[in-house]
């Protein structure tokens, strides 16, 4: 997983100082499988700018050596490693405990919290450099920015696997 992050993030980064402005950022997707099939846990994306002006991501920044944002999935808190370690493993502050995280406990481990962390079943990630030109998960709909493309695919997964997709945002209440 670090190094496909780090391999794909290396492009962003290469894209943003060059100044091509070809690349949106990653799409990115954790999942499990069912006899071969992709069973989707969770999409999301991390964007090559930042909110400043035309600044680099934090998020993308620095991820051969620091490992606290690391295209949203670093172990810091506010980010996917740091806070499901802080429902999944012991000695964490109960305020960086929250429903969220708690819920992707649920899905993928045995018990929490523990000091030894057992996943109910192997767990995969997948993740693109998306660029500008790329073609999302409908052919006939054509070039597909990213931000887009992360609702379409969340939207799809939803409607797919309702009970295996761990995303909020982007689905259906009920």
């Amino acid at each position: 997983m670090e190094k496909l992050i780090q391999n794909e993030t290396d492009k962003l980064i290469s894209d943003w100082k060059n100044r091509k402005d070809n690349l949106d950022g990653l799409i990115y997707l954790m999942f499990t499988k069912e006899n071969d099939k992709v069973i989707p846990l969770y999409i999301g994306k991390t964007e090559t700018i930042g909110k400043g002006d035309r600044n680099l991501s934090v998020n993308i920044k620095n991820l051969h050596t620091d490992f606290s944002k690391f295209a949203r999935w670093g172990d810091g808190y506010s980010y996917h490693i740091g806070d499901l370690s802080a429902v999944v493993l012991t000695d964490h502050q109960e305020n960086k405990i929250n429903k969220k995280y708690t819920d992707w406990a649920t899905s993928l481990f045995q018990k929490f919290p523990t000091n030894s962390p057992k996943l109910k079943q192997e767990v995969y990630f997948w993740t693109k450099a998306w660029g500008k030109d790329d073609i999302g998960i409908w052919n006939d709909f054509g070039k597909t920015r990213l931000t887009f493309l992360e609702y379409l695919m969340i939207g799809v997964a939803s409607s797919v696997f309702p009970k295996a997709l761990l995303n909020r945002e982007g689905q259906n209440r009920g």
